[in-house]
């Protein structure tokens, strides 16, 4: 029996959006579903009670980090990372690709991997598909993804090519060094911008008949109609009944045009990254509560929202815990930017169900770019 699979329960009649469902060892999965991201096995500024409490079911770790501190070895030791964190529910880990390519003058590609200094203190490694599977299955996440090569924006047709091509070879390499039974890899594809790559990408990837593909090398630059256009040159190119992930994007737009575009699974460090800067999502768009105007402002930060943080506390109160440097202030704004975004999801599936899809996402789009703050 596999250890993930996926169905689709519903389709939305006017988009490419289906309300389905992702099961894995720990837990079942609704989708769409964003993924809060746990980089270092936590969720900044929260716990794993917490992070489930807003309806999270299932959170990312990063291989990368997690291989240099505290160590797979450790993590293994420790029973896997579901209980060296404390996390019941489904995990899923990125292979450490993205982070190991973004280490500029810190590392050399090869055919075979990537050998890299470590950022922390200087030491050299080398990470390739079979390393990045080792680490995955010592970790002991619910979903491994494949170890691939992420290009950056803008690139040339021909560096994205050869980024295509060895991501192929390493997605077959990362299947034959994948062992664990109790835990299912994903494909990813790559390609660019370029629509003929990301259709020759997807036609190698899906060859090995993967049990769910992630759409990787967006959200690095480009304009975001540019990825809606990849998205839909993705769309007949992939499995129907297959699960379908858009690597680290979290925006509420793109959440939604992604979801409107056939995605079933977003991750992004978006929500946690500008709550610790004091930026908050709200119905009526973004919120720098930190800014002198809302010193006497005793509203909560979202009046239609009812997160933890919304119903006890107040802009006020929140911007003087942020100018004081006070941990809480980063928690609160963290709890109210994570159930944003799982409430929006939620409403998101809702839609779909209710087959009313782009109803809802008009009249989402209508008060979030009102600027009534």
């Amino acid at each position: 029996m596999a250890a993930v699979t996926f169905s689709v329960l519903k389709k939305d009649p006017t988009s490419a959006a289906r309300l389905g469902r992702l099961t894995t060892p720990h837990g079942s999965v609704a989708t769409p579903v964003f993924m809060p991201v746990g980089t270092q096995a936590t969720v900044k500024t929260m716990t794993p009670e917490e992070v489930a409490g807003l309806g999270a079911e299932i959170i990312l770790a990063n291989t990368y980090h997690l291989y240099l501190r505290p160590g797979a070895g450790i993590v293994r030791a420790a029973g896997g990372l579901h209980n060296f964190m404390h996390w019941e529910k489904p995990i899923l880990t990125d292979s450490g690709g993205f982070q190991v390519f973004s280490l500029a003058g810190l590392r050399q590609i090869s055919d075979a991997g990537v050998t890299f200094r470590s950022h922390l203190d200087g030491s050299s490694h080398f990470m390739g598909p079979a390393e990045s599977m080792a680490v995955q299955e010592a970790l002991g996440s619910d979903i491994a993804m494949a170890f691939d090569e992420c290009v950056a924006y803008p690139v040339s047709l021909e560096e994205a090519a050869a980024g295509v091509a060895r991501t192929s070879r390493w997605a077959e390499a990362c299947l034959k060094a994948h062992q664990r039974e109790d835990q299912a890899v994903f494909g990813i594809i790559q390609g660019g911008v370029f629509p003929e790559l990301r259709r020759r990408s997807a036609r190698e990837i899906t060859a090995l008949d993967f049990p769910g593909y992630g759409i990787g090398g967006l959200s690095v630059g480009e304009p975001k109609e540019l990825m809606y256009r990849i998205l839909e040159e993705l769309q007949d190119c992939l499995p129907p009944d297959r699960p379908r992930y858009l690597m680290g994007v979290g925006s509420p737009d793109c959440l939604i045009e992604g979801v409107k575009r056939g995605v079933d699974m977003f991750d992004c460090v978006l929500p946690t990254r500008i709550a610790r800067n004091g930026t908050v999502m709200t119905t009526y768009g973004k919120l720098v509560v930190r800014n002198a105007a809302y010193a006497r402002d005793f509203r909560p930060l979202d009046p239609e929202c009812d997160c933890y943080t919304c119903r006890h506390y107040t802009r006020a109160y929140i911007r003087h815990l942020l100018k004081a440097e006070e941990i809480l202030g980063l928690r609160l704004t963290t709890i109210h930017n994570l159930y944003f975004l799982i409430k929006l999801m939620h409403r998101l599936r809702q839609a779909i169900a209710a087959g009313d899809l782009e109803a809802f996402a008009a009249g989402f789009y209508a008060r979030y770019n009102s600027g009534k703050i």
